[in-house]
């Protein structure tokens, strides 16, 4: 008996959170159905699904900028991709594919239609876009079989703005693998060394830790960032202005950021909107202190002295106490550091989230087909 088949699409291929989310759940969707990855480019998930054995198309139309014409050719084009591969599951996922994919699944009957909110894109977005953004999700949501949301702030987001339904909504929590090296607690090191991982481009917004980080008093942290994106240059230019040249290092996009995240003292993540950050729970499992904006799902997985810090967004002054006050305490560091380890461990094991993700694709396809 064939196997049923599993359309997974996503923008783009790049690294990024919901890319490893989609990575993640791979290998165990791999050994009981047969799985198509559809992204635009190749990179990190070709070569993730090419890891796990699984058939990867690079798409051509569909990209992130909203563009009319374009968007229309992704959308022609999923519909074509969808009716040679006939489906029973399309599972989309990031803001632009999650729409396209959906339509697309609907014009071609496919019978179980999923989405995957990595954070609401009329929350990361401004403006028109934003307005937009809003209006085609309320528009998806009559549409899609079960939408998936990563946190329970996300939920209630979503439920508030009409995009999702509570009846066909459900929370699974992002899992993070956790057989990884871990930071070793030691002798105090100054400065102790900070570590932040994303693209550079908002929701994402590096400025106000560079700020935060000219605050500081001198010679208590040095930070690394990795990562690239479209803001690289305005970013450089920051940094620059206030002679950080020395403090704050630009690593690029990285393969390693296990061994960056073991080597760090301090994880922060300064950011406008996040559904639950991978690059947050991936520093827990590693065993550092997170110090983070209080938005999205990020207070379910930090607990203000408890695993880290939480502060307002944009707002470099707290971002900049809170990182002086954990910099400078070797203890509470380590402290810290053992709560967040133990929190991965009993509450975002990776097992678990795709133990969920497999009962829900039953569940829905014992329905529908």
């Amino acid at each position: 008996m064939a196997r049923p088949r599993v359309l997974l699409l996503i923008t783009l291929a790049e690294t990024g959170g919901a890319q490893q989310y989609v990575a993640a759940l791979l290998p165990a969707l791999a050994r009981e159905y047969d799985v198509l990855v559809a992204a635009h480019g190749d990179g990190f998930l070709g070569d993730a699904s090419r890891s796990a054995g699984v058939r990867y198309l690079s798409l051509r139309h569909v990209r992130r900028p909203l563009h009319p014409l374009r968007d229309l050719l992704g959308l022609v084009e999923l519909y074509r991709l969808i009716r040679r591969e006939r489906p029973a599951v399309v599972h989309a996922n990031s803001s632009k594919a999650g729409i396209l994919g959906r339509l697309a699944a609907v014009a071609a009957r496919v019978p179980v239609r999923l989405f995957t909110v990595h954070g609401w894109a009329f929350k990361a977005h401004q403006g028109l876009a934003a307005r937009l953004y809003l209006y085609a999700d309320r528009a998806m949501s009559p549409l899609t079989t079960t939408t998936i949301c990563v946190a329970h702030g996300e939920v209630d987001a979503g439920i508030r703005a009409r995009t999702c339904r509570p009846d066909r909504t459900v929370m699974i929590h992002n899992g993070v693998e956790l057989d990884r090296p871990q930071r070793a607690p030691g002798p105090p090191r100054t400065p102790v060394t900070l570590l932040s991982v994303g693209r550079f481009r908002p929701p994402k917004d590096f400025t106000t830790l560079v700020h935060a980080m000219a605050a500081l008093e001198p010679g208590t942290a040095r930070l690394a960032i990795a990562g690239d994106g479209p803001d690289r240059q305005p970013l450089e230019q920051e940094i620059a202005k206030h002679h950080l040249g020395e403090t704050v290092e630009l690593l690029g996009t990285r393969r390693d950021v296990d061994r960056l995240l073991a080597a760090a003292d301090i994880f922060v993540l300064s950011s406008d909107s996040e559904g639950l950050p991978m690059s947050v729970l991936e520093a827990m499992a590693a065993g550092l202190p997170v110090i983070a904006s209080a938005v999205g799902g990020i207070p379910e997985l930090v607990t203000d002295d408890e695993t880290g810090a939480l502060v307002p967004p944009r707002d470099s002054r707290a971002l900049a106490g809170a990182i002086q006050a954990i910099a400078g305490d070797p203890q509470l560091r380590d402290r810290l550091g053992a709560a967040a380890r133990r929190r991965a461990e009993t509450e975002f094991s990776l097992e678990t989230c795709r133990q969920r993700h497999l009962d829900l694709y039953r569940d829905l396809l014992r329905k529908r087909t």
